[in-house]
């Protein structure tokens, strides 16, 4: 595997250990050995069952944890160790909206340009331009509790797009929508990715929505490591469907999780 050259995402021989509570030696094995790269502008959606690493990569990726052992890099860089030069490169959409409920729509969406130090002109016109562009003019004023679920989560996929980043990172974020309401997200979603060039990680337990959204799919299995790569553009979608129906059936998913995900 190459160093960083055109990816954007590299993972080598990652490895994540967690301590058991009471300070026993004994630890839980999170990640296992988990190799992969993401070149800049793919969108990989990652599937698994409950309880597989996923979300321990997510927040490896997002500099929340330090791996054990092994190599984690973003643009290059150690997102733990050098935290702080990430900010507006890499940005976060949540199963919740994650808004702060003191706070307007619009002031929620300025919230990531306020931090990189944008003066007050700059980031309204930017924040009152992407609550546009996802359909919430009109609403700027609202506070949270004013808005629907869908309306909320526009705004933290608005908030997330304002700071022009580079990577984004998305923790299963229309899963507690209604299906009508995550179909135009998904879609509005994937336009804007597509649009910007960005590089994107999505979370999902749904074998449809990796097929909508990712170019590529990883399965994992427990302790995090790759048990399918597989690449969507230009394969037959219903034999990526079944080939990954069968590699999340092979890592033990129960049956009701199987059909969710089918």
């Amino acid at each position: 595997m190459s160093d960083a050259g055109d990816s954007a995402i590299v993972f080598r021989d990652v490895v994540k250990r967690f301590l058991l509570p009471e300070g026993r030696e004994e630890s839980f094995l999170a990640v296992e050995n988990l190799s992969f790269e993401v070149a800049r502008g793919e969108r990989v959606a990652v599937l698994g069952r409950t309880g597989c690493g996923k979300s321990t990569m997510f927040n490896l990726l997002a500099g929340l944890i330090e791996p054990t052992s092994g190599t984690v890099r973003a643009l290059g860089r150690d997102p733990f160790r050098e935290f702080n030069w990430f900010r507006g490169r890499i940005a976060v959409v949540f199963q919740g909206d994650r808004l702060m409920p003191w706070r307007t729509a619009l002031q929620n969406v300025e919230l990531g340009i306020e931090l990189l130090g944008r003066d007050k002109e700059e980031r309204r016109a930017v924040a009152l331009g992407w609550l546009e562009r996802l359909g919430l003019k009109g609403h700027e004023s609202d506070f949270p509790h004013a808005l629907s679920g869908g309306m909320r989560q526009r705004v933290s996929i608005a908030r997330a797009f304002a700071v022009g980043p580079e990577i984004l990172l998305c923790d299963e974020p229309f899963s507690a929508l209604d299906e009508l309401t995550g179909q135009r997200l998904r879609e509005e979603y994937l336009q804007l990715v597509k649009e910007n060039g960005t590089t994107s990680v999505f979370v999902t337990h749904s074998i449809s929505e990796a097929l909508q959204l990712g170019d590529r799919i990883l399965v994992f299995h427990r302790p995090a490591r790759i048990a399918l790569d597989a690449r969507v553009a230009g394969g037959d979608r219903e034999d990526i469907r079944r080939c990954v129906l069968e590699a999340m059936t092979a890592s033990g998913t129960p049956a009701e999780e199987e059909k969710d995900a089918a």
